[in-house]
Formats: structure tokens, sequence, C-alpha cells
């Protein structure tokens, strides 16, 4: 097989450099202005972006070509696919197309179940799930082959990714179910949003007491809250989230114009803290539709400036 093309984000990685990243929602219509102005904002305070793949189970723009509105403005893409809606030759067919642009950077999910959408009597289709997607990839890209067999002409080269939640129940399995997304093959982690400092720490201690920080890039992911309303909407209504009493307790107790820096203040401490924790290799930044504050995060995250010189 030729060499592979490393990912900007994957050079910066493997340099050691804490990496950053951040998401945006493509809109419900095929303006890409919607995506390119979100992009415009925070480019310079990220390496790389990823482009949701109809998150939450409501029809967007597509993930493939918002990546590639991303992709000809200069800005590195990582593309987020989700085994929902697609079969095993559907999602081959799509990880050709973005490699045909030279996409590079790929995020294998299964994505949430279509009755929480807008389209709640869809089909779902889960042919494969995401750990089988992760296979899927690294088979295309080290071997060169389909999952049928046959050989690909200029296989794809990118590098691959997963999402993890340290606090979904039971939290018994949720090291082991990392381990067998590493054993899968993925390279890197983007990791639910992070209240519970605590329990996202002991996730790591065990993790790293398996040797695992070390097969795979762990980014911590971050999201500010808005209001207070959103912390308590977010710990009660939200499967999967674990938001702590006091953090609710601490945005409920500014005033309703002050939450807003409250919950960014709450996020630029979290960074500082688990900048310092063994394992964690970077930050992934979901500021959805909240865009314009990612580079004040960053900032006073102390992640800023980017490292320069990195280019895929």
């Amino acid at each position: 097989m030729s060499t592979r093309t490393p990912s900007k984000l994957e050079k910066i990685l493997a340099a050691g450099h804490l990496a950053v990243t951040s998401e945006c929602g493509p809109p419900r219509g095929s303006d890409p202005e919607a995506i390119t102005r979100k992009a415009e904002m925070i480019k310079d305070y990220v390496d790389a972006i990823n482009i949701t793949d109809n998150q939450t189970s409501v029809t967007r723009l597509c993930s493939l070509a918002s990546c590639i509105h991303l992709k000809k403005m200069g800005v590195e893409p990582t593309l987020q696919m989700v085994t929902r809606d697609r079969n095993r030759i559907a999602l081959q067919s799509d990880i050709l197309g973005a490699a045909s642009f030279d996409i590079y950077n790929i995020l294998c999910l299964s994505g949430d179940h279509q009755i929480f959408g807008d389209s709640p009597q869809g089909q779902n289709v889960f042919d494969i799930d995401s750990i089988q997607l992760i296979q899927t990839v690294r088979l295309m890209r080290d071997e060169g082959k389909f999952l049928g067999g046959d050989e690909i002409k200029r296989p794809p080269q990118m590098f691959v990714g997963a999402a993890a939640n340290p606090f979904a129940d039971p939290f018994e399995i949720r090291v082991p179910r990392l381990a067998k997304k590493i054993a899968a093959g993925v390279e890197f982690i983007q990791t639910q949003c992070i209240y519970n400092l605590e329990k996202f720490e002991l996730w790591v201690k065990q993790a790293r007491d398996r040797g695992l920080h070390e097969k795979v890039y762990i980014l911590a992911g971050v999201t500010p809250f808005k209001s207070a309303g959103m912390a308590k909407y977010m710990k009660n209504r939200v499967p999967g989230m674990d938001v702590p009493d006091e953090v609710v307790k601490r945005m409920s107790g500014v005033p309703k114009e002050k939450q807003a820096q409250e919950g960014i203040d709450i996020c630029v401490e979290t960074i500082q803290r688990l900048k310092e924790v063994e394992g964690v290799k970077g930050f992934h930044i979901m500021a959805i539709e909240w865009e314009e504050k990612v580079p004040e995060i960053v900032e006073r995250g102390g992640l800023y400036p980017r490292p320069k010189g990195i280019d895929n």
C-alpha cells in the first residue's frame, strides 16, 4: 500500500501538542453560507471542525457536502458519519466520496434513534454499528479493500475517530467499551461533554490503568452553558449527560444576564483543569449555534495560538 497522508489533526497530536477541535451543525436548508460563516469565526482557533450528520435525527444539509465547503475554505474538516441512515454499501460509497475530496478525518457514530427527530416514522438502518464502521474504514484504508473483498483503487486515507460517553450507565462498561473501539482500530476519541470532572477523571484513570491512553488520543468534550435553564435541561432531559447539582446551582446563582458568561467561565475552568490530566490529548469544543464564543474559550483556556506550519 502507498504511504498514507496524515491529517493536520493527526500531525498535531503525533507531535505532542494539545489538539483543539470544534463542530458546526449544518443548516436545515441548502445555503452553504450557514456553514462557511460559522467556520470563519473559529477556523484560526481550532485544528479541525466536525460537521454533524443529521444530529438528533433532524434532517439537515449533509455532512459530506458541508465538509467539502470547509475544504474549499482551506479548513480541515472532520466528517461525522452515523450508521442509522445507511447500509454498508452507502457507507462505503460515502467514505470514497469524502476520500475523493481528500477529507482526512472521520468520526464513526451510531446516531440518535430517529424517533427523537423530525421523521419518527422513518426506517432506521443500523446495518452495521459504530464499532463495525471503525473496522470498515480501517479495512478500506489499510488493506485497500471493500467489505466484500474487492480491491479499492485509490483507498481512503482517513484518521479514524469515534465518540465515547464516560457518563452513560452502567459506568463499569465505559472503559471496556473504549477498549473495544481501540481493538476495532479507532485512533482518536471525542468524549461527551464533561461537567462531572471527578467522574471523567476516574474514567481516564481506569483507561490509564489498562494502558489505553497510549493507544488512542482522547479529546475531552466541553460545551458552555448559555443559561441555568440549559444546565437544568441537560441534567434532567438529555440521556447520558451528567450535570452535578453544584454546577446547576452555580449557574442559577448568578443574575440571568450574567449566566452566559458564567457558563463560559465554567467551560474555561474545565479545560484548565483537564489539561493537567495524563491521557487527555486535547479538547473538542461543542458550542453549537454559539460558535462566536469558541475563540474566547480557546484563548482563556490557554490553547491559543494553535501550532503553525502543520498542514496536510
